[in-house]
């Protein structure tokens, strides 16, 4: 039998971009870094050895499926990653006593009208995808007396950069630099959140130990998807052929919220600071980007050299 090693912090999904970011907030507690390979949430008895064996105080869930598209076509892996595994991890968690981060989304909200919307306002999922992760709210609560749900927006961080889709920032960037025409489109507005500030945000609410319930983090702000697009073009210096478009002419399987921006009412009361503004974030994000990039040049000159 391996012998249980305590660690303060544990999380899954560590090789996501919000994995990685939550990976390097509290990395002078040393968490416990778990990606896909090394836990697969959909199997309840390995959840329930893993928590039992590493004994975590807190765990944070950002594993997810977020293929939306896809889902819509077959939402059987959806209900497996996002709701049924996220009630193995609560069941877990309880078990050991440990307090559950739970990583939820915007779009369970936009199917009866638009945003913003504060923690309390009614759910309303307009796809497979939002149902998905609402029943993972809902599975959570149900199985952790000590749960925090964290409902965010647009994730960008530069470990999505390297995997499999990228993020939206990224697929911009590409096809920025390709000089084809591109068609973004302005009728759904969001609040893109940099997955450091994010992190940084989750950080700082857990040091006031937060009462359990829904908390709303995203960048300050909201923007179409399209503006969202011309910020980034701007900022890099890319003049691209640029056009609005209609989320019925894109054509996309799934239904997207027209409005989907979350409003935060609780952060304040805490007397938590709230994140700073989506362009400020999004010109940090280049900045981290354009250093992550030099460093990995210079370490293939480096290679090269030996």
């Amino acid at each position: 039998m391996t012998a249980a090693v305590s660690s303060p912090i544990l999380i899954v999904g560590a090789g996501g971009q919000l994995g990685r970011d939550l990976a390097r907030a509290f990395h002078d507690q040393a968490p416990t870094a778990l990606t896909r390979d090394d836990l697969d949430v959909t199997d309840a008895a390995l959840v329930a050895r893993t928590l039992g064996r590493i004994a975590p105080a807190t765990v944070f869930n950002a594993a997810a499926y977020n293929r939306v598209d896809d889902a819509e076509r077959d939402p059987a892996p959806a209900f497996a990653a996002n709701a049924i595994g996220a009630h193995h991890l609560a069941r877990a968690a309880a078990e050991v006593g440990a307090r559950l981060v739970h990583v939820s989304t915007d779009y369970v909200f936009g199917a009866a009208g638009g945003g913003p919307f504060a923690e309390d306002a009614p759910p309303a999922p307009p796809n497979a995808y939002g149902v998905s992760k609402l029943a993972g709210e809902h599975l959570v609560r149900a199985a952790s007396p000590r749960h925090l749900v964290v409902r965010t927006c647009g994730l960008y961080g530069v470990a999505g950069s390297r995997g499999k889709g990228g993020n939206f920032v990224e697929t911009m960037l590409r096809l920025g630099g390709e000089g084809q025409p591109i068609g973004v489109v302005d009728d759904q507005v969001v609040a893109p959140t940099y997955t450091v500030d994010l992190a940084d945000a989750i950080r700082r609410l857990l040091a006031v130990d937060p009462p359990g319930g829904v908390y709303h983090l995203t960048s300050g702000g909201a923007c179409s998807w399209f503006e969202f697009a011309g910020a980034i073009f701007a900022l890099a210096g890319l003049r691209p052929d640029l056009a609005p478009t209609t989320t019925s002419a894109r054509g996309a399987p799934a239904r997207r919220p027209a409005n989907s921006v979350l409003r935060d009412t609780r952060l304040a009361a805490l007397g938590v600071a709230p994140l700073r503004p989506w362009r400020e974030a999004l010109r940090a994000y280049l900045a981290e980007r354009a250093i992550a990039r030099e460093t990995e040049r210079g370490s293939g000159r480096d290679a090269l050299l030996q």
